[in-house]
């Protein structure tokens, strides 16, 4: 397929390319005397401000996947899917309040080295080589594949070139400047994202309102498919094994979103370069604010496409563009970017550079990641202990580039996978119950042993596999459970802290670890500004649950 982009299509995206490429290059340069240190590269110097952490999270978590994977997610079982956005908000302020605090009195670089100061160096290690593992194998190359398929939907660009010149895109500011080149460009990125994300709603909705407006268009979608606007979905539900009803606000999405928010290192990584524990906690209010927007522009254009596309009159009304690529109940990650080639010249090229955006600034803050970790915790810890700074920044970048390469091989194997979103999360659900056990009890039981931590985190895994995968034809037998994927990270978590628990108490007894954190009357005290607007958020969360319950 061809696209129908025009001269200003090209011309707004090339400008947005030579505009995030400028920003970048800019800010990785060195200053005139001054070498580059881990810090400076890392942590961008810890001189972030409040407003920079919150674009900066909201970049580096709308990628792809929201975009093409959530909106594929909308377009099969509709609101639902934003329980992941809304319920990251509360979760935000959770890990601002509760965890922050914490790790910048740690004074970490990474979430591995805060494994080391409460545990060990083992089990650092083993971490390092869980998240190192997950980042290349699934995040790298489901962003570089989802963002690769949006090019060649849109511009009929082949899969391999689009991983490729993505690749080469993200690795062209990121590599060399660090996470100050990628916190400073993901500002920009996310206006690009919002804006060209409101926009491609708006029309959408327009054109199913035949032309009415916004409001107009999302009162048609609600009374052409109101099924698909109940956030709890019913046992009968086909996406029910996606989203287990009720389980979603008690059960597993709590452990997705506490580990994904708390304990990853490219999410986390931005409010440890805050100046100050305080500027941080506003960042992390200002994207928690920010997430409550996000399901308009990726959730309801999947479900407008629903509506657009088994509408006869409105799918006449579009020509024979709206039949080009048409996604179908198994291509449904195709939904997003049939939508773009809707749009009118001029518009077309900015939501195609907000959609971009969110790919390369998630692609950046990835490597940046990725570099960060093998670097500060298995070379420094194991081949480089007196290396200088101007070796650790080089580490950093080329495992970086060595991690960008694996991805970029491995993207073009990942097609046929239906909700790709959803992919993301089941196999992350595996790994992640037993951190965010081991992070938990780490954090706030003084009795958690270093040995319980690693017994927990191994067992955790077959635990895992256990709820999820059971032998051919064995899956209603007595030995063997077939849950959601959902409920199975709610059950794994809650048996990896007890194995913990058992464990901690044979070793100690009744005594406190000797690594065990000291929690003061005052370490979880934030300011009213905090406060206020964690109270607000929560207000507005109740109503909206209240509003779409079912």
């Amino acid at each position: 397929m061809t696209s129908n982009f025009q001269f200003l299509d090209y011309a707004i995206f090339v400008g947005y390319a030579i505009l995030i490429l400028g920003v970048g290059l800019w800010m990785s340069r060195d200053k005139k005397g001054h070498q580059k240190t881990a810090e400076d590269y890392f942590l961008a110097s810890k001189s972030l401000p409040w407003w920079a952490i919150g674009a900066s999270l909201i970049a580096a978590n709308i990628s792809a996947e929201q975009f093409i994977g959530m909106s594929g997610s909308g377009f099969a079982s509709g609101l639902a899917i934003a329980s992941y956005e809304w319920m990251a908000a509360l979760t935000l302020i959770i890990v601002g309040k509760y965890f922050l605090p914490i790790f910048i009195k740690k004074g970490i670089y990474t979430i591995p080295e805060f494994v080391e100061k409460r545990y060990s160096t083992n089990l650092k290690t083993i971490l390092a080589v869980f998240w190192i593992g997950l980042y290349v194998f699934v995040n790298l190359t489901t962003v570089l594949y989802l963002g690769a398929l949006a090019l060649e939907t849109i511009l009929g660009i082949p899969l391999i070139y689009g991983v490729i010149g993505l690749a080469l895109f993200a690795a062209a500011y990121s590599l060399y400047g660090g996470l100050s080149a990628v916190a400073w460009t993901d500002v920009i990125q996310v206006v690009f994202l919002i804006l060209g994300g409101t926009i491609t709603t708006y029309l959408a909705l327009n054109t199913v309102s035949g032309g009415e407006g916004f409001i107009s268009g999302l009162k048609s979608v609600y009374h052409a498919v109101p099924e698909r606007f109940a956030m709890i979905l019913k046992p009968e539900n086909p996406e029910y094994v996606n989203l287990p009803g009720i389980g979603v606000l008690v059960g597993g999405m709590w452990v997705a979103n506490l580990y994904y928010w708390g304990f990853n290192q490219y999410i986390i990584q931005r409010t440890l370069a805050a100046k100050s524990l305080k500027e941080a906690q506003k960042g992390i209010l200002f994207a928690a604010f920010l997430k409550l927007i996000i399901p308009l522009i990726v959730v309801i254009p999947g479900i407008a496409a629903y509506v657009i596309i088994n509408d006869p009159n409105i799918m006449a009304s579009l020509g024979d563009l709206a039949l080009q690529n048409t996604p179908s109940a198994d291509a449904t990650d195709k939904a997003y970017p049939w939508l773009l080639q809707l749009l009118p010249v001029g518009l077309k090229g900015l939501a195609f550079a907000a959609l971009t955006a969110a790919i390369v600034s998630s692609l950046a803050s990835m490597l940046n990641s990725t570099s960060t970790i093998f670097t500060m915790d298995i070379y420094k810890q194991y081949l480089g202990r007196d290396t200088s700074d101007k070796t650790i920044v080089s580490v950093g970048r080329i495992s970086a580039a060595v991690a960008l390469l694996i991805a970029v091989f491995i993207a073009p194997l990942l097609q046929n996978l239906g909700q790709a979103f959803q992919f993301i999360q089941e196999y992350t659900g595996v790994v992640s119950p037993g951190i965010l056990a081991v992070f938990l009890l780490g954090l706030f039981w003084k009795q958690t042993s270093n040995r319980g931590a690693i017994v927990g985190a191994l067992a955790s895994i077959p635990v895992a596999m256990y709820f999820k995968v059971a032998p051919k034809g064995w899956s209603n037998s007595t030995l063997f459970v077939d849950v959601p994927f959902m409920d199975q990270m709610g059950y794994t978590v809650l048996i990896t802290m007890l194995i913990i628990i058992v464990v901690s108490k044979l070793e100690h007894k009744n005594k406190f670890d000797s690594k065990g954190i000291i929690l003061t009357e005052n370490i979880f005290k934030t300011s009213p500004l905090f406060n206020i607007g964690s109270f607000a958020l929560m207000l507005i969360l109740t109503a909206l649950y209240a509003a779409f319950w079912s």
